[in-house]
């Protein structure tokens, strides 16, 4: 379980969290919703210590990672898997190096192991047979299931997605949809989903809260205000 209890940070006079709380249970998927700029990215990297807050605590699975010593919070990072907007795939690289990368810096696995896992993961993301393509002949969709696979590498317990579906046509972007689901369903993995788009929110998302201008709330409570006038 993750646990944000109270986050808050600014950029100066800029209130980009203020007092955020959200809690990310076993096997459940947890969507954070918002326009662009409204702090989404800004929260996941604060949960994950990149960024510093100014007040507020975030415990993973009863750890804190502000009190953390370094060798813990790397610890924790390795059972978390990132997927970025941009990728960030190695374009030096072919498929099956840059999902491999991680194996072959964090575990002491041989070539073989390597080789297994990476055809593994290539079939659970939908790119087998295509490990010695380079991310240049890729297509955007492609790149995001190629950097699903390589957040998978280290079978993280807690994944997540910064704008996995972002710019995407409408077949890839329900391909990746299901990945996400098959990936809490299948494989229980838990994790934060931030998005702006409300169609994926909704398919995706077990909680789905609305950050907007620091304030964070839960979308299904939103409605109903709305409802009841």
């Amino acid at each position: 379980m993750i646990e944000v209890k109270n986050l808050s940070k600014k950029f100066d006079d800029l209130i980009v969290l203020d007092n955020v709380s959200i809690t990310v249970a076993e096997a459940r998927l947890v969507v954070i919703l918002g326009p662009s700029g409204t702090g989404k990215t800004v929260l996941l990297k604060s949960i994950l210590g990149i960024l510093p807050v100014d007040s507020g605590i975030v415990l993973f699975d009863g750890k804190s990672i502000q009190t953390a010593k370094e060798n813990e919070i790397y610890d924790i990072r390795k059972h978390v898997g990132f997927v970025f907007q941009s990728t960030a795939l190695f374009d030096s690289m072919n498929v099956c190096e840059n999902i491999a990368l991680p194996l072959v810096e964090h575990t002491k696995l041989s070539s073989r192991q390597v080789r297994d896992k990476v055809h593994e993961i290539l079939e659970i993301v939908g790119m087998a047979g295509k490990e010695r393509l380079y991310p240049g002949s890729l297509s955007g969709g492609m790149k995001r299931l190629v950097a699903v696979g390589r957040a998978l590498a280290l079978d993280p317990k807690y994944l997540f997605y910064d704008e996995p579906t972002t710019g995407l046509d409408p077949v890839m972007r329900d391909r990746i949809v299901q990945l996400i689901i098959d990936l809490r369903k299948d494989y229980k993995k838990s994790g934060i989903v931030v998005t702006h788009d409300l169609d994926t929110a909704e398919k995706v998302g077990d909680d789905i809260y609305l950050l907007k201008k620091g304030k964070i709330s839960k979308l299904e409570q939103i409605k109903k205000e709305v409802y009841n006038g």
